[in-house]
């Protein structure tokens, strides 16, 4: 069961679409252009109920099949939203946004879905009720749970949901996924820091927070060398600092901005609490005070293994059993389809994007050949999930 037939033919189409995206990058929930376009090519191709405003500017498109017998209802999620980089593809159909850019192949992912949805509504070849879900402000808006707490899987009875994103490195046609953790949590924090200022030749005098938070950028790394079981995960990066503003004064306060990722929940919380400690002893010991903001962001995103299997399945039909990488490694990367998959069973599984650039990466574009290779793999889910009697 290769590329769908008619997936081909609409393959030219549905890149247009991916290039328009493109060319129009929006960010966050501000994805009033590209979800008004989902909406009405949704309404055109003739979807049986097409919803607006989920999550905000969420867009949710609902085909039923030629029979709704089994009562199965199957969600698909595509992401819409772009991110604030500076474009440096040079391509025709670059960014017309300064500033953004679909830097992550979303205007792929939702190409991709509309590529499905066309072809669903045309052949409706499956028992049961697909829903389409086209999220916004997936890159650290959390979309995905403002969709989940708006109600949508309720007040659509989906039971099933699957995601996709594009991997730059694996090869077009290619897949690859695994059970259980496959991204990570992504917790984010502040660390301020209060000393005294004073006169850089008298430090004695001064309590010097450049020296505090210099011991604490090093101290923070040996809670994953030291706290962390081994063969377990977690990332600890520092990736602001700031404090003082000139050559000869030892500045009053400094401010660090951070990461943690984690692909267990026992590790999320050793870190979080672990790092409160590190700051409060290090800046007693130099009689600084320290204060800690920590924020839990995006959980692990956690694949159903049941539904990887079967996920895995469909992938294979597409592109070969030899397409298919059920063994990758976890990834420290977040995805905020996490809460759907911890609202029902599913999975998550990456599309091959060839020798491109990375994501997030300003060079970076989507490659329109994974096109029908993504499209037939959510018609063939669809009609093998719910299959027509």
């Amino acid at each position: 069961m290769p590329v769908i037939n008619r997936v081909a033919e609409m393959a030219d189409e549905i890149a247009v679409w991916r290039r328009d995206f493109h060319e129009n990058p929006e960010l966050l929930f501000d994805v009033h252009r590209t979800a008004g376009i989902v909406a009405q090519k949704c309404r055109d191709f003739g979807c049986d109920e097409v919803v607006e405003g989920i999550g905000r500017t969420g867009v949710v498109a609902v085909i039923e099949g030629r029979s709704n017998a089994s009562g199965r209802v199957i969600g698909i999620r595509a992401d819409m939203d772009a991110l604030p980089i500076e474009e440096a593809t040079g391509l025709p159909h670059a960014s017309k946004a300064p500033g953004k850019m679909h830097a992550c192949g979303h205007d792929g992912h939702t190409a991709i879905l509309l590529g499905a949805a066309k072809y669903l509504a045309e052949t409706r070849n499956f028992d049961g009720t697909a829903v389409l879900i086209f999220q916004p402000a997936e890159e650290g808006g959390g979309g995905g749970d403002a969709m989940v707490k708006d109600g949508m899987m309720e007040r659509f009875g989906i039971q099933r949901v699957y995601g996709l994103h594009n991997m730059p490195g694996v090869p077009v046609g290619a897949f690859a996924l695994r059970p259980g953790p496959l991204m990570a949590a992504a917790d984010h924090f502040d660390i301020h820091v209060e000393g005294k200022g004073g006169h850089a030749a008298r430090p004695h005098e001064c309590i010097d927070t450049a020296l505090v938070v210099s011991q604490l950028v090093t101290a923070l790394q040996a809670i994953v060398a030291r706290n962390v079981d081994p063969l377990k995960s977690a990332v600890i990066s520092i990736c602001m600092i700031r404090t003082g503003d000139t050559y000869n004064v030892i500045p009053q306060t400094a401010h660090l901005k951070g990461t943690t990722r984690t692909l267990d929940e026992d590790v999320r919380d050793l870190c979080e609490t672990r790092i409160r400690e590190v700051v409060d002893s290090i800046c007693a010991a130099h009689g600084a005070k320290g204060r800690v903001d920590y924020r839990r962001g995006y959980p692990v995103t956690k694949n159903d293994p049941d539904e990887t299997e079967f996920l895995a399945g469909i992938a294979a039909a597409i592109g070969g059993e030899r397409a298919v990488d059920q063994t990758i490694a976890p990834l420290m990367g977040a995805e905020d389809f996490s809460y759907m998959l911890e609202s029902r069973p599913g999975a998550y599984i990456f599309l091959g994007n060839g020798d491109t650039a990375g994501v997030h990466h300003p060079a970076y574009d989507f490659n329109d050949a994974a096109i029908p290779y993504g499209v037939s793999l959510w018609a063939k889910l669809v009609e093998t999930a719910m299959p027509a009697g």
